[in-house]
């Protein structure tokens, strides 16, 4: 099988996904499955609403199904094939897991018809922090002792 029709493959996966978990839960039209080495490391349904989570979006679902699978946060050079256009936690976390590659079926412009556009969140970050809708703010507060930062250093080794 080819590249483009594993992507195809992935694609359609993580749709037929995203649909059963509209048909079956009456839910969030979103699915997602991670793939490393031509091997599928998770497969994961938005779930924010069965788990009464926020961050249960597919994609964070996914990276912490596989994670756990694999008994470690490094994703590297893997691949999330995902339903939707995935919002900027999701974006976050799959970077920081080292994924090296997102391919989506749906775009934001295909789903704001619908409510379902992650651009709200992309817009709401480019803003300068003052401007934005919540309110980001740093107070340098340091107990006596040790300094945290300085402790992670210590217990790093």
């Amino acid at each position: 099988m080819t590249q483009d029709q594993d992507t195809e493959k992935y694609l359609l996966d993580s749709i037929r996904l995203a649909m059963d978990n509209v048909r079956e839960r009456k839910t969030w039209p979103f699915g997602a499955v991670l793939v490393r080495n031509g091997q599928v490391l998770a497969r994961a349904v938005n779930e924010v609403e069965a788990l009464c989570d926020p961050s249960a979006h597919a994609e964070m679902q996914a990276v912490r199904a596989a994670s756990r699978a694999q008994n470690s946060t490094d994703l590297s050079g893997s691949t999330v094939y995902a339903s939707g256009y995935p919002c900027p936690m999701c974006l976050t976390a799959m970077y920081l897991a080292g994924v090296k590659s997102v391919y989506y079926a749906y775009s934001n412009e295909d789903g704001a018809p619908y409510d379902l556009s992650a651009e709200r969140g992309y817009v709401e970050i480019a803003r300068p922090v003052e401007q934005r809708e919540m309110k980001l703010a740093g107070l340098r507060v340091r107990p006596e002792g040790q300094d945290l930062y300085e402790a992670w250093r210590e217990a790093q080794g």
